[in-house]
């Protein structure tokens, strides 16, 4: 489960770069995540960069984020602005409750050659569609290798106490189900989660959480582990402040025409002093 050539191109096609990339990690930051009273608003920062949660290479594409409310139904964010490194975008809090803020996308990969030179489908930033696919890409040729791939970014926002209707999974692609709530963290307490992958316990998924303020550190201080034989996995923190958390799997257990089924799920998470 390391980051190949492949990979990369692959997560890639989620809103064009809106996922890691080599270096490059994308994010959705929420400035904050644990609000009281009555009719709120949470703004967002979301972008592509070489630092976490600094805005330094560029602004993706967010414009397909998405929004869970309490009681589970859609709502939309609002002020959706595109800057020269980020995007910036408000939510409305008009439930108590818990809020997901997530974007996804899932579909098939091919890579193979013609006449020696390397071809793949969807190219870099280009969406996939099965009619697209079904067209571009042949059904034999040289090194044909087709990979079946799903991607998810989410982030949690809670305003009163939390709730967990929004957590549940749609059992499609690489997921994260809160046994500890995510807006429950706490720095001086193991928080435990558990990954699925298709509605299934993602087995040996490898788990890399990272600590806001690596541009003032000399090294990153990953927090690294994977996932037990029912996909829990269960963290100790460095200490308060936001997290990036990335999960990252695969298998031989794709559909036809797929050989490889790999998942990646990212969120950012907010930890608390004890």
């Amino acid at each position: 489960m390391k980051v190949t050539f492949l990979k990369s191109l692959l997560l890639a096609g989620l809103a064009a770069s809106c996922f890691n990339v080599n270096a490059h990690r994308a994010w959705i930051v929420p400035q904050e995540t644990q609000l009281s009273g009555e009719n709120r608003w949470v703004s967002f920062d979301a972008a592509v960069s070489n630092d976490i949660f600094v805005s330094n290479y560029n602004p993706g594409r967010f414009t397909g984020v998405k929004v869970n409310e309490p009681d589970g139904s859609a709502t939309q964010v609002e002020n959706m602005h595109k800057g020269k490194y980020r995007h910036v975008f408000d939510l409305a809090l008009k439930q108590q409750g818990t809020y997901k803020i997530f974007m996804e996308t899932s579909g098939l990969y091919a890579q193979w050659k013609e006449n020696g030179k390397p071809k793949w489908y969807p190219g870099r930033g280009e969406a996939f569609s099965m009619a697209e696919f079904e067209k571009r890409v042949p059904k034999k040729a040289d090194d044909l290798n087709i990979s079946q791939y799903a991607r998810r970014m989410e982030t949690f926002v809670t305003l009163g106490a939390p709730t967990n209707k929004t957590l549940k999974p749609t059992n499609k692609g690489l997921e994260l189900v809160a046994i500890t709530h995510p807006n429950e963290l706490y720095a001086g307490e193991e928080a435990q989660f558990k990954f699925l992958i298709d509605g299934k316990p993602a087995v040996g998924a490898e788990i890399t959480a990272i600590q806001e303020g690596t541009r003032f550190r000399d090294a990153q201080e990953e927090i690294k582990s994977k996932s037990n034989d029912e996909g829990i996995v269960t963290l100790k923190w460095n200490g308060a402040g936001r997290y990036f958390l990335e999960a990252e799997y695969e298998d031989s257990q794709a559909k036809a025409p797929a050989m490889v089924r790999n998942g990646t799920y990212i969120a950012v998470l907010e930890v608390l002093p004890d």
